[in-house]
């Protein structure tokens, strides 16, 4: 189970992207996110963070270059794409699709066709995980900005992927808050599932990282297991 990256390049602006007159966001960017590995993705804001992570499902098409999962490509089969590979947002309200937690929550699980037993069940779980539980009849409206992104994470894990991507998900987070979300995404690291964190501080996550790979203007400026911390604040990354 991977996420297969080659060349990949996107591009803003300009007359028509295909004629390759915009200003490349990623630019022939290569990696691979193995099977149950821990992976962040660091880099200041505009170096192209999100806009790679937003190729690994289909959400972004590549100018060129292609985005494999589970070694299938993506244009083949997006909808796979799309459940193999959770993506939780930089902001919470793009990704949310109802009213309340647990309709938004059960609407991935709904979509794949599930008993309703199997939908409850994983509802309840991704709520446990991040400290929601009890709150299914909530209106999302309702919610402070941390607990939007609680909500957006479960709505992720109840999908069950076998990638799960998040966007500086600890924004507006409490500590407890993510505590709690930093030890269900070591359990699903340790079951296999792949995760990629992106974030310009690496103090939360450091520990749980098998890798970390820095972007500096759309390209892959660093790749290592543990790079030094003068290293990392001349990216325009926090260290640990």
């Amino acid at each position: 189970m991977t996420i297969t990256v080659e060349d990949y390049t996107y591009r803003y602006g300009g007359d028509d992207r295909d004629d390759g007159t915009g200003v490349p966001a990623v630019d022939g960017v290569s990696l691979t996110v193995d099977d149950g590995e821990f992976l962040v993705l660091a880099g200041p804001n505009g170096s192209g963070k999100t806009t790679l992570v937003r190729g690994f499902n289909g959400l972004f098409t590549p100018d060129s270059g292609t985005v494999r999962v589970n070694g299938t490509p993506i244009d083949e089969d997006p909808v796979a794409a799309r459940s193999s590979v959770g993506m939780v947002f930089q902001n919470p309200r793009d990704g949310f699709v109802a009213a309340t937690v647990g309709a938004d929550v059960a609407f991935g699980p709904e979509n794949l066709g599930l008993d309703r037993e199997v939908i409850d069940r994983r509802v309840t779980d991704a709520l446990d995980a991040v400290r929601m539980a009890g709150r299914r009849a909530e209106r999302i409206d309702e919610l402070s900005g941390g607990e939007r992104e609680r909500v957006a994470i479960a709505g992720a894990l109840a999908m069950d992927p076998d990638h799960l991507v998040l966007d500086e998900p600890f924004t507006g987070l409490d500590w407890a808050a993510r505590r709690s979300v930093l030890a269900r995404l070591e359990a699903l690291r340790d079951d296999g599932v792949s995760v990629v964190v992106v974030t310009h501080d690496l103090r939360d996550v450091a520990a749980l990282a098998h890798r970390i790979v820095a972007l500096a203007d759309g390209a892959v400026a660093l790749d290592a297991a543990d790079p030094a911390p003068d290293t990392l604040r001349d990216l325009g990354v926090r260290p640990p």
